[in-house]
């Protein structure tokens, strides 16, 4: 049986930092509305984020084995590698996702009800690579999920600034997954699954992912003008542009050997550097 930290490994645990900084603004958000702050529904939270993406990766990495086992860049992975088993990545999804459907059940009415719809597009992103080359922005839905998650647990409602940060989600890391399917372009065509790259070639993917990150600081400059109006939260905004603008200079058609750096660490400092200063002008002010 694999220990916890092969489980870890499996499930990309430091890719955490993409969609629960964005909770935590929705969280934050949410809060400006009641009186008392909860730190046990924060608690609440953080663990639906925790085991929805638990579920999400290990169904994924669940999904994929046979494709990533074929691919040198995912060879290495833990089912390939027989690290980890495909029945025991089975069996760690479905205890997530119980557990998620679980804790949504201690939030409120309204987050559980919608519990099963999140996880079905979290989970059904894995077959999406099969028939479409926009899985890149499916994904991007079901991480954008995130905000509009954590609002709804402190307010018990939907409203329209969670969904302006779902929208910013779902554009940013859609680009983002364009820029990480680069290398994998040829692999997907021989195999015949379905990516930006592999429809459009690397220097229309990388024009796209450019377009689609501009179009996601639109969605920023109008949460900034409509709902955080403040010095702490345009300071955190262009740190994050600068960041979607560097990811950009790094890659070109000809080189994308730092495509590790553009996808996983730059990403991950955009988003921590966002969220605490967006939370900052969202508490402070």
């Amino acid at each position: 049986m694999p220990n916890v930290k092969n489980f870890a490994s499996l499930v990309k645990i430091s890719h955490t930092v993409f969609a629960m900084p964005f909770a935590f603004i929705g969280y934050f958000l949410a809060q400006r509305q009641v009186e008392a702050f909860r730190w046990e529904l924060l608690l609440l939270v953080v663990l639906c984020m925790f085991f929805a993406r638990n579920a999400a990766m290990s169904f994924n990495r669940y999904v994929d084995r046979l494709f990533d086992a074929a691919n040198p860049r995912t060879a290495l992975r833990e089912i390939p590698r027989g690290v980890v088993r495909p029945k025991h990545a089975l069996l760690f999804c479905l205890a997530n996702a119980l557990l998620f459907v679980a804790t949504a059940f201690f939030i409120n009415r309204l987050c559980f009800v919608l519990s099963p719809v999140a996880l079905a597009l979290v989970l059904g992103y894995s077959y999406t690579k099969r028939f479409t080359a926009w899985c890149h922005f499916i994904l991007g839905l079901g991480l954008s999920i995130a905000p509009v998650g954590a609002y709804i647990a402190v307010s018990g409602a939907f409203a329209a600034p969670p969904l302006l940060l779902a929208a910013l989600v779902l554009l940013w890391s859609g680009g983002f997954d364009i820029i990480y399917a680069l290398p994998d372009e040829e692999f997907d065509r021989q195999q015949r699954l379905h990516s930006v790259p592999a429809a459009l070639g690397r220097k229309a993917a990388l024009w796209l992912s450019a377009a689609v990150h501009l179009a996601c600081f639109a969605i920023i400059l109008c949460f900034g003008i409509y709902v955080a109006n403040n010095v702490f939260y345009w300071t955190g905004a262009f740190i994050f542009a600068g960041c979607l603008i560097y990811q950009h200079k790094i890659l070109s058609i000809n080189d994308i050997s730092k495509v590790n750096i553009a996808f996983a660490a730059v990403n991950g400092v955009a988003s921590i550097i966002f969220a605490v200063f967006c939370i900052l002008g969202l508490t402070i002010i």
